[in-house]
């Protein structure tokens, strides 16, 4: 503004002077108003601007008399600028603070109309320097003189008018925006009165304290912006929020979800996604149930460190792993006194002095499954049946050294075993059958497959009420009386597996039907019956759902078709290798009864290659397959 009021500004574009011999060429046009880098604010009014009239006389602030014919072009000039878009100006505050102050000149102030109150809600005062964000229209040149003024009023007036003019929005009170910026009113004052010699006028009385508490709450909002560094960015869009990030959910709910992995999972692929991850993937419940089965890498070293870190292992599986031996077993035994589950199927190399320890150290001990162990013998047992009387699942079938002494221990020793199943033990007989039936009256669970038993032994099972499950396949000295009668006295039964038993006839399976009557799987594969078992199992049965009677070569298509017709309760039938039951006849009952499953080589196949292509599975159509 001092430029603006200067006295000298008039004669700047007539005055030519020479600098070392040379002329310096005229000024462009000395405009007092040439744009937003000339001026330090730019005041909006919410109201309508004052027209134009001819200022007094007597107005102390008018400049002297020889430049009182630019009054007019000031007026168009403010309003000229007036039109700028809001993009063009940036922080807000200054300029109320001079409007309110009365350092503006009165032909400008006598455009923006009467200067609010302190208390009242001002306009839009954006201040912008340096050029940034110029206006959509150049300025109008200005007249040199006052005559020239006044002929091209009117065509600057038409040429001035900007299209498309955004409406600023109004900003909080100008004294919110004084209290946090300090002296700046002061410094603006100095600065007009010296460069321009203009009286500044008195400034308004301060504002009530109720006032000014009101104007700075309002004004602490949005009123006091600090000026942006790039004024581009009030333009932006908001960045979107994050993305949602699943360590954020609480370690609980973590833990739940990997405890749906394998261990493989765990290890190979969950614990190497971070550091947060590895350290969930070692948290002591993942470490309770161990299956290490089939894992050549498993040691006696690797067991050791397993037990020293996790030392509250409840479940372990060591099934095939060849690399272990009874020293890593021993001391698994002793760092996990809690175990209560051992599984080590077809570990040959392992022998009693494993299971002794995991006997005397593992008291709470549940299940022990040592099936296919050449080299365990009754010695183990005794330990067994002597130290954990919790034992309640025992699996020794293949372990060829074990006899009716082990066996008599354990069945006096285990007075809560629920399930037992011993596979080709010669050395097993009917003592032992008698000894499990004598002391364990909640067995559940029996099997005595390829066992030295003979009906003497099997007849002893009927003191058992709880028996839900018997494994009799392969009894050669079994008989049908016996059968039938186990059937008849063991009311809970639901599944009897009588396979590879050639003397079980049609008469026995009627018997089965009719006395069974929570019975619900029937296996009699290799059996001497024929069409008229599966007619009476169809007639009499309507628990049974589950009957398998492949390599029974006396089956035909009519025993087929009259238990698919008669049978309610009927889902699966088994005719593998029942050479007489022809293919198209199965497909016939396939499509007619869709709720049974009939197997035969053909439907097997056809069922495997449909699983196949469910998983993505295409043949290979090369001429070199």
């Amino acid at each position: 503004m001092g430029h603006l009021l200067s006295k000298e500004a008039s004669s700047l574009s007539r005055d030519c002077r020479c600098r070392r011999g040379r002329k310096v060429p005229p000024r462009s046009r000395s405009c007092f108003l040439r744009g937003p880098c000339m001026l330090c604010f730019i005041v909006h009014s919410a109201s309508p601007p004052a027209p134009e009239q001819p200022l007094p006389a007597g107005d102390p602030l008018l400049p002297p008399p020889p430049y009182a014919a630019l009054a007019t072009a000031e007026q168009r000039a403010a309003r000229r600028l007036l039109c700028l878009p809001p993009a063009a100006w940036e922080p807000r505050g200054r300029c109320q603070r001079l409007l309110l102050s009365g350092l503006l000149p009165s032909p400008v102030r006598g455009l923006l109309g009467p200067a609010r109150p302190p208390g009242e809600v001002a306009s839009e005062m954006v201040c912008k320097r340096k050029g940034a964000g110029l206006p959509a229209c150049p300025p109008c040149k200005q007249p040199r003189c006052a005559a020239a003024a006044a002929a091209a009023a009117e065509p600057e007036a038409a040429a001035c008018q900007c299209p498309g003019e955004a409406q600023l929005c109004a900003l909080p009170a100008a004294d919110g925006c004084a209290a946090g910026s300090g002296g700046a009113p002061a410094r603006g004052a100095a600065g007009d009165s010296g460069g321009g010699g203009q009286p500044a006028s008195p400034p308004p009385p301060p504002p009530a304290p109720e006032e000014r508490e009101k104007e700075k709450e309002r004004g602490g909002e949005a009123g006091c912006e600090e000026p942006l560094e790039h004024p581009g960015d009030c333009c932006r869009e908001p960045l979107p929020p994050p993305a949602p990030d699943i360590n954020q959910l609480p370690p609980s709910i973590l833990l739940k979800i990997f405890s749906n992995l394998s261990l493989n999972e765990r290890c190979l692929s969950a614990s190497l996604v971070c550091k947060y991850w590895r350290d969930l993937c070692l948290d002591f419940q993942f470490w309770k149930q161990l299956d290490l089965s089939s894992r050549q890498q498993v040691t006696d070293e690797l067991l050791e460190k397993i037990a020293s870190r996790s030392q509250n292992i409840t479940e372990i599986n060591i099934s095939d792993c060849r690399n272990v031996s009874d020293t890593g077993v021993c001391i698994l035994a002793i760092k996990c006194p809690g175990l209560l589950r051992y599984t080590a199927y077809r570990c040959k190399q392992l022998s009693d002095t494993s299971i002794i320890a995991v006997a005397s150290q593992c008291p709470l001990l549940q299940k022990v499954h040592v099936g296919n162990q050449d080299r365990l013998t009754d010695e183990g047992l005794k330990q067994l049946g002597s130290k954990c009387r919790e034992l309640k699942d025992i699996h020794f079938g293949q372990c060829y050294k074990i006899s009716d002494e082990g066996m008599i221990i354990i069945a006096k020793g285990c007075l809560k075993l629920q399930r037992i199943y011993m596979q080709e033990n010669k050395l097993v007989t009917d003592q032992s059958v008698k000894a499990f039936a004598e002391h364990c009256p909640e067995l559940q669970y029996v099997g005595f497959m390829g066992c030295s038993v003979t009906s003497k032994g099997v007849i002893h099972l009927t003191n058992l009420r709880n028996l839900s499950s018997l494994d009799l396949r392969h009894i050669t000295e079994l008989d049908n009386e016996t059968v039938m009668e186990i059937v008849k006295r063991c009311k809970n039964l639901n599944s009897l597996n009588l396979c590879l038993n050639w003397i079980i006839n049609d008469r026995c399976v009627e018997v089965i039907a009719k006395e069974g009557r929570n019975l619900k799987e029937l296996y009699l594969v290799s059996c001497k019956i024929t069409d008229y078992a599966l007619i009476a199992i169809g007639r009499y049965s309507m628990t049974i759902e589950t009957v398998d009677v492949g390599w029974c070569k006396e089956i035909t298509d009519h025993g087929a078709t009259q238990i698919a017709q008669s049978s309610k309760s009927l889902r699966y039938l088994g005719l593998m290798r029942c050479d007489q039951v022809n293919e198209a006849t199965v497909e016939q009952l396939v499509q007619q009864y869709p709720h049974i499953t009939f197997s035969t080589v053909l439907q097997d196949c056809k069922r495997t290659l449909e699983r196949a292509y469910q998983m993505g599975w295409t043949p290979n159509m090369s001429t070199a397959s």
